[in-house]
């Protein structure tokens, strides 16, 4: 760090002087989980979204279909599970009363085993019915999945950054489709050399200015210094925090960094 001598002979090391960018708590990538086409598009660049919002939506026409279908399904299998469900009650009651009868040898063996088998033949086919219903349950629960995945939804509230799609537009699963990025709360990224390390410790003030705003000086503190040092660069990463940013400030801006003169390391001049 270059340095000044005071007239008592003490040298201030000169607060050492960096840039980083300010970045969101929450910033991400939005992108599409399947392929389609673009149908609409709801938000543009700069809109303010709320988590799980609409950004856009891709044709889903065919996959409404599918899940009408599915629902029209499952409703059939659980209708039929419900029917058999009576007969298996009706079957029970005239098996009971074949037993009765038996007892005192007013219905035969065969007619017996007749009532016998008619309740046993309801019972699997409940159970099989009932199999069918679960089948159909995850083939409605796929199909919703599928659907829904046509609509891309902000993953946090926010405002959209950047927006990479048109109607029409045909899109791959992965492809990125919108960037969207929290407004608060504001940290500031910045690296020190490792020979300017000792004087950044965590609560130490510093000040943020940029030449887009030049009477603007933002406080800010250290949050956090990493425990490693870049081999490549000989230098450390270092988090500030914000704690009230100005409305001017906004994610993805340069910063310069200054250590506050309060924590400029003081030696005395040899």
């Amino acid at each position: 760090m270059p340095s000044t001598v005071t007239e008592a002979g003490v040298t201030e090391a000169a607060p050492f002087k960096t840039t980083g960018p300010l970045v969101a708590e929450q910033q991400s990538d939005v992108a599409a989980e399947r392929d389609g086409r673009v149908a609409g598009i709801a938000v543009e660049i700069g809109d303010h979204v709320r988590r799980g919002q609409l950004l856009a939506s891709l044709d889903s026409r065919v996959l409404q279909a599918t899940v009408e279908s599915q629902n029209a399904k499952l409703a059939s299998v659980r209708a039929r599970v419900l029917e058999l469900q009576a007969e298996e009650k009706m079957d029970a009651a005239d098996l009971r009363r074949s037993d009765e009868l038996r007892a005192v040898n007013i219905v035969s063996q065969e007619a017996w085993e007749h009532v016998r088998f008619r309740l046993e033949e309801v019972t699997a086919e409940i159970a099989r019915y009932r199999a069918d219903a679960l089948a159909a349950e995850a083939d409605l629960k796929y199909a919703e999945l599928q659907l829904d995945q046509c609509h891309i939804v902000a993953p946090f509230d926010g405002v959209v950054g950047r927006q990479s799609l048109r109607l029409a537009q045909e899109v791959k699963t992965g492809d990125v489709l919108f960037w969207v990025t929290a407004e608060a709360p504001l940290r500031i990224l910045f690296t020190v050399p490792e020979s300017a390390m000792a004087a950044y410790s965590v609560g130490a003030p510093l000040d943020l200015t940029t030449p887009g705003y030049p009477d603007l000086h933002q406080a800010a503190r250290i949050l956090r210094v990493s425990p490693v040092v870049d081999p490549a660069s000989d230098s450390v990463q270092v988090i500030g925090s914000i704690a009230h940013a100005s409305v001017l400030l906004k994610p993805g801006m340069s910063m310069q960094v200054t250590l506050g003169s309060s924590a400029a390391a003081k030696t005395r001049a040899p």
